[in-house]
């Protein structure tokens, strides 16, 4: 993997949950406050600008995740997963996380935990009898 490719995904990963995060809060004021107060309108504008950054930031994230995704070689289920978490709240936090853990893992030669072989206990291979 190339060495900007995990650094820009973890900035991204961070900011677009930061702004979806502000971007549930301003929803909460824009729509559970009285109808014109100023935390209303408040609420109101900035769920206009912190969507429409969102909105824009997300899809940078999308193409950065995609990238780190297929040069960390993860299967397509988990990919997904990893791309769809910019639109939960705190997902992309815990997807960064795990992302960091596998590129770990890949550097030091390990496998990763979902590519182990799960043999049956016992089952130590052939033997001559």
């Amino acid at each position: 993997m190339k060495p900007g490719v995990l650094a820009a995904y973890r900035v991204m990963a961070y900011v677009t949950a930061v702004l979806l995060i502000l971007l549930c809060v301003a929803v909460v004021l824009k729509y559970l406050w009285p109808e014109g107060s100023s935390t209303q309108l408040l609420g109101e504008s900035w769920t206009t600008m912190i969507g429409i950054g969102h909105g824009y930031l997300y899809i940078v994230y999308l193409f950065i995740a995609l990238v780190t995704t297929v040069q960390l070689r993860i299967p397509y289920g988990r990919m997904v997963l990893v791309l769809l978490a910019g639109t939960i709240p705190f997902g992309a936090f815990f997807a960064e996380r795990k992302v960091v853990l596998w590129h770990r893992l890949r550097t030091s030669g390990e496998p990763l935990p979902f590519e182990r072989s799960s043999s049956p206990a016992g089952a130590s291979g052939p033997t001559d009898s």
